[in-house]
């Protein structure tokens, strides 16, 4: 269990990483939006509703990698046909994620934690009600992730999360930021 400050530390340097990762991926982030709303009709973001800390929804920002118009489904749930041509790249890249800065900012979620899910996944709310989860703000990475768990299997998920949760220490969210900069994880399965 993580300490009153290292909660503290770990809300610092969100607040610092976002901040300065905003800052320094404007200039592409002007770009992709360009190019979204140029190779596909629609906007350049995609506002989600999420289930975050304490189960109070917020909505979460990303950059649009699927056809607008697409039902608001979970990843696994979603047909691989919906992913535009320049969201694959988006999505491989995980650059479609740089814009959940602003939900970090704002205290919605942190850089490292349970990733958020969708209000309709109910078995995975049971799962994570049962195991603590949304004790913690969810994050942009997490460890379930990493290890290529998805919200298909939600207990599996959420006892991975319960777990991070209880052994959590800053710098093991270092390093899982250090894994996800260098590719590891997949995050949610988009089915074919």
């Amino acid at each position: 269990m993580t300490t009153e400050i290292e909660k503290r530390v770990k809300r610092f340097f969100d607040i610092a990483v976002a901040a300065l990762g905003l800052v320094m991926f404007s200039p592409v982030l002007i770009v992709l939006i360009v190019a979204i709303r140029r190779t596909s009709p629609g906007g350049a973001f995609f506002l989600q509703e999420r289930v975050g800390r304490l189960e109070v929804p917020f909505f979460c920002v990303k950059l649009r990698t699927m056809v607008h118009g697409t039902p608001h489904v979970s990843s696994h749930d979603a047909c691989q046909s919906w992913i535009t041509p320049l969201g694959k790249k988006l999505r491989a890249l995980k650059l479609d994620e740089v814009p959940q800065l602003i939900n970090v900012l704002k205290g919605e979620m942190s850089l490292v934690g349970p990733r958020p899910c969708l209000p309709s996944q109910h078995d995975v709310i049971v799962a994570r009600r049962f195991h603590d989860v949304f004790d913690v703000r969810p994050g942009i990475t997490g460890a379930a992730q990493l290890q290529g768990i998805d919200m298909s299997t939600p207990e599996k998920l959420a006892q991975v999360d319960a777990h991070y949760i209880r052994t959590a220490r800053f710098s093991k969210d270092i390093g899982l930021l250090i894994a996800t900069a260098f590719g590891s994880g997949k995050g949610d399965a988009v089915s074919r």
